[in-house]
């Protein structure tokens, strides 16, 4: 917090810091005569009629009430992360995107409309790197019309926590009803540690450069048609990694990888739950990095949702950290099913 020479905390932020990060203290009761004290930190995306929001890495909004302010200062960006590959928010978005294509897409500006009947989020929403050349309300009108001519729920996929990011419009996106529906993280590692996790066990990891039947039985996501194959296969240089099961069953734990450039991108690594603890993941993602080297990569990059426990302690265990969380919010017209 900002503390003065006198001693006393302060409030040094005003309203000309909207868009800054922010770090503030608020009293947690304004009742409360013992002081007790809540801290935030976050992007200041607004501060209208006596009322400070402040949304999170998490992408989480805090509304303030500026009266209950004891202190507040603007704060640098997200600090540096140790041992993670430098990238920004913006690279790491073009990387992902061109991991996992659309079959379909229309430029709006810097936002890109995407659409591939359906099949996953990220392949069926908006990705808004940029101003889209028009008002935003006019802007979610023609996203509006564009997915609703496919029948499809309009989606718009931003980003917190990292320089760049977009927490501005992620607090434009709540104040106009539209609902964060799926949080997730993207986090960086190294391809080359990852591929001397499990070297021997890495030798019986099968690699191909088309996702076959057997690969397909054991992939999570069910009913894959030609759209999704289409989705799978998409990228500079795929790769899908298996490990064999008992004859005629499906492999025992499979994984892909799309390498662009310097990075190195991991995915649907899967394991069948009869065989999970034996080390099947490593060994695929170890088979999966040592192409990603031979291919030139030099970083890495996945993406883990919040509650997937065991998924983020193996990525944490192989040196990936968290770069960004990114969310998809849905148009405020659509009833759940």
């Amino acid at each position: 917090m900002e503390i003065s020479a006198a001693g006393r905390l302060e409030v040094r932020i005003t309203i000309a810091d909207v868009g800054k990060r922010v770090s503030v203290r608020r009293l947690s009761d304004p009742g409360d005569t013992g002081g007790k004290f809540t801290d935030t930190v976050g992007v200041l995306t607004s501060w209208d009629d006596g009322v400070l929001a402040i949304t999170r890495k998490s992408g989480e909004s805090v509304r303030i009430d500026e009266c209950t302010l004891v202190a507040g200062k603007v704060v640098p960006a997200a600090p540096a992360r140790r041992r993670a590959p430098a990238a920004t928010y913006e690279e790491l978005a073009r990387v992902a995107a061109r991991g996992w294509r659309p079959v379909e897409s229309e430029r709006l500006g810097g936002w890109e409309l995407r659409a591939a009947a359906g099949y996953t989020r990220r392949a069926n929403s908006v990705l808004p790197l940029g101003e889209p050349g028009v008002p935003l309300d006019e802007a979610l009108d023609v996203v509006r019309r564009w997915y609703g001519a496919r029948g499809l729920p309009a989606y718009v996929q931003t980003a917190t926590g990292a320089e760049g990011a977009q927490e501005r419009l992620c607090a434009e996106l709540e104040r106009r009803g539209w609902v964060r529906e799926v949080t997730a993280e993207l986090w960086v590692g190294a391809p080359a540690p990852v591929a001397d996790l499990a070297e021997a066990e890495a030798a019986g990891v099968a690699l191909a450069r088309e996702a076959d039947a057997a690969w397909l039985a054991r992939y999570q996501r069910k009913g894959v048609d030609e759209v999704a194959l289409k989705v799978l296969s998409s990228g500079p240089s795929v790769w899908f990694a298996s490990v064999p099961g008992p004859a005629g069953a499906a492999p025992a734990a499979i994984g892909r990888c799309v390498v662009d450039g310097r990075w190195a991108g991991f995915g649907a690594v899967e394991v069948d739950p009869a065989q999970r603890r034996r080390g099947l993941a490593t060994a695929v993602m170890a088979a999966l990095a040592r192409r990603a080297l031979a291919e030139g990569a030099s970083a890495a990059w996945l993406q883990v949702e919040e509650e997937n426990a065991g998924a983020r302690a193996l990525y944490a265990g192989m040196g990936f950290a968290a770069h960004h969380a990114y969310h998809h919010y849905r148009e405020p017209s659509l009833e759940l099913s």
